[in-house]
């Protein structure tokens, strides 16, 4: 269905960002043909997101939860300094606690993967009216910090990642088996809604008191192909 921009409305500009170039081609039609919107720009990274709305200022914005390389949640935090920033609509999976975590970072609306287009585009014109979207949400997981669910081990885990430690050295660090390491890391970011060891730190960084993502000294996911 075409729908039109009235006469007395204006076409909302929006950028896009999406580490999957088919799920990227198939959205930049979808809002292309839409004249609702104008697509300022796209991107398949949260970096080059930040760097095109930088530029080219945008008054929606619409990301994948786990875009990489630093991820959702850290972007959100950087572009809240920034002035005339996008209000940001994610996506994710429904069933997981994304929903919870675009809330906390500062997203004005979600999204399910598994939601009809419309509903994306609904959202979008809502959340450019200056509307909070977040259908999924359930008002008891309001205070329900991520980092709450965690257990001590996962926690003791969370910290050493922080430190940019490879698999190895969390092994020895927590005097742990490799395959634990693993086991522990799998069940973090299912938990934490994350894609990565990057993705994982930058959420640590984000949502202890006081917590700044420049502390970290950065990782070593490339050292030796870990997640």
């Amino acid at each position: 269905m075409i729908r039109t921009v009235s006469s007395l409305q204006k076409a909302v500009n929006i950028a896009i960002a999406d580490g999957n170039p088919l799920v990227m081609s198939a959205m930049s039609e979808l809002f292309v043909h839409d004249s609702r919107f104008s697509l300022l720009s796209t991107s398949s990274t949260a970096e080059g997101f930040l760097a095109n709305v930088g530029r080219v200022p945008a008054e929606v914005g619409i990301i994948d939860w786990a875009l990489p390389a630093m991820g959702a949640a850290q972007l959100l935090s950087l572009l809240r300094e920034m002035p005339h920033a996008p209000r940001m609509v994610i996506y994710g999976q429904q069933g997981s606690d994304a929903h919870l975590g675009a809330l906390a970072a500062g997203a004005a609306g979600f999204v399910s993967r598994s939601d009809p287009v419309e509903t994306l585009l609904d959202t979008c014109i809502s959340v450019a009216a200056g509307k909070m979207v977040f259908p999924y949400l359930d008002v008891r997981e309001l205070n329900r910090n991520p980092m709450q669910t965690l257990s001590r081990r996962e926690l003791d885990m969370l910290a050493a990642l922080s430190k940019g430690l490879t698999n190895r050295e969390l092994a020895r660090e927590l005097g742990i088996s490799m395959n634990t390491v693993k086991f522990h890391l799998s069940n973090l970011y299912d938990k934490l809604s994350v894609k990565s060891r990057a993705q994982a730190i930058a959420f640590f960084y984000s949502n202890r008191p006081g917590g700044n993502i420049a502390e970290s000294g950065g990782h070593k996911e490339n050292a030796e192909g870990e997640r």
